[in-house]
């Protein structure tokens, strides 16, 4: 039987036996890709990671978004939009689900910390590391010459998990795949346009948005709760406003900050924004946030499918059908609710010293781990230590370990080590 080639694995395996299960169970190929990223150990260590706020911050109560439910509401969006455009809802799905797979203890302070401290072995970067937990690390399946492939997903579910389909190059901060994982890399990539060799899948693209809307809307979100966000700073001041889009041109807009300044007007002025500027946490203020939250998202996504549908038509759409169209005032809008995040929560007064402190924590578990080696390594990687060939794949090894840590995991581990 002919194997679509978008649902091939790395590593074959035999067909599921229908006897053994009743005929309405049997799945297809990218459900099973679901299921392997719902039940992998890499997603359920996703509870207890920073997204934005540290697990301590609010009381530490279960409140605030933490990495799993991040990816829960990325992997909704995505498969609402993915379905909307005429993309395998499942393969979206699954792409949301998996894509912060990778992603070390305390958010991206934690990735900044690694990456330094992996610079003899390629640096580190959380969308590699994804592939590295899809790929080698998770314990699903095992290959014919006795090697982890991972969760061993189809090339279209790997594809769409892709963020940044290129190795590590000086121009970028961001890249998808490390040197000693070239080969799935390869694998995944096989019939990407020839002329478009960085081109990332449609279903990569939906997930990417996605992941923007999400975080963007609900970082914001989470800092009204906390009492970090307050708009009437922003209303009532001229000069914050400039300050507001100068972080934002800096860090996440090509736009100019006399650009951002009017895009910034019209989202203050916005009947369900505004209704949120005199948030006090009562009920009837939490209504009103969560109207605002939803009704961005739900316009952030509109907004990028009539786009898309413009330029590509009406037909199902999927893989490297088409490209995701999101408008340049809505990329704009986004831009601006990160930034709001970014100065009155992530460089919010203090927060300076706990970043510090992360950092210190992992420079130190990775310090002490290379020194004291497998003896103190979990059994999944105390084998790969011993099979390394050379100090920089045992840094890798170590660098695996570290980046697999939740939270609380990486505090215990540097108090017991330091």
């Amino acid at each position: 039987m002919t194997v679509d080639p978008d649902a091939e694995r790395y590593v074959a395996e035999p067909p599921k036996d229908p006897t053994t299960v009743a005929a309405d169970t049997v799945r297809g190929a990218y459900n099973r890709d679901r299921a392997r990223v719902l039940h992998s150990a890499a997603f359920r260590r996703l509870a207890t990671k920073t997204q934005v706020h540290g697990s301590r911050v609010g009381g530490g109560d279960g409140f605030l978004r933490t990495r799993l439910t991040h990816s829960l509401e990325v992997a909704q969006i995505a498969r609402e939009m993915g379905e909307r455009l005429g993309c395998d809802p499942d393969v979206v799905d699954v792409a949301g689900l998996a894509h912060d797979l990778g992603h070390p203890p305390f958010g991206h302070n934690g990735e900044d910390a690694l990456n330094a401290a992996a610079e003899r072995c390629g640096g580190f970067e959380g969308n590699a590391q994804t592939l590295r937990v899809l790929s080698r690390l998770e314990a699903k399946v095992v290959g014919p010459d006795g090697a982890s492939a991972g969760l061993n997903l189809t090339r279209a579910s790997l594809d769409a998990s892709c963020k940044y389909p290129w190795p590590r190059r000086d121009d970028t901060r961001k890249f998808g795949y490390y040197a000693d994982d070239a080969p799935v890399f390869a694998f995944l990539r096989a019939g990407t346009p020839a002329d478009t060799p960085t081109r990332r899948c449609l279903e990569a693209q939906v997930m990417d948005w996605a992941d923007d809307v999400a975080y963007s809307v609900h970082d914001v979100e989470d800092g009204f709760h906390l009492g970090f966000v307050r708009l009437e700073t922003l209303l009532r001041d001229a000069d914050e406003r400039a300050a507001l889009c100068k972080d934002v041109a800096e860090a996440y807009s090509d736009e100019t900050p006399d650009e951002l300044s009017g895009v910034l007007d019209d989202l203050l002025a916005d009947p369900a924004v505004a209704a949120v500027a005199d948030f006090d946490g009562g009920h009837a203020s939490q209504i009103a946030l969560k109207r605002a939250a939803s009704l961005l998202i739900g316009r952030f996504v509109a907004e990028a499918i009539a786009a898309t549908r413009e330029r590509s038509g009406d037909g199902p759409l999927r893989r490297y059908a088409a490209d995701l169209v999101v408008p340049r005032a809505a990329r704009a809008r986004c831009a601006l609710l990160k930034g709001i995040a970014l100065r009155y929560v992530m460089r919010r007064p203090g927060a300076g010293a706990r970043y510090a402190r992360e950092q210190e924590i992992l420079r130190t578990l990775v310090a002490a781990l290379v020194q004291r080696g497998p003896a103190e390594l979990d059994p999944v990687f105390a084998p790969l230590w011993r099979a390394a060939p050379d100090d920089a794949a045992r840094l890798r090894v170590v660098i695996d370990q570290v980046a697999s840590l939740t939270d609380p995991a990486a505090i215990v581990w540097f108090e017991r080590l330091r």
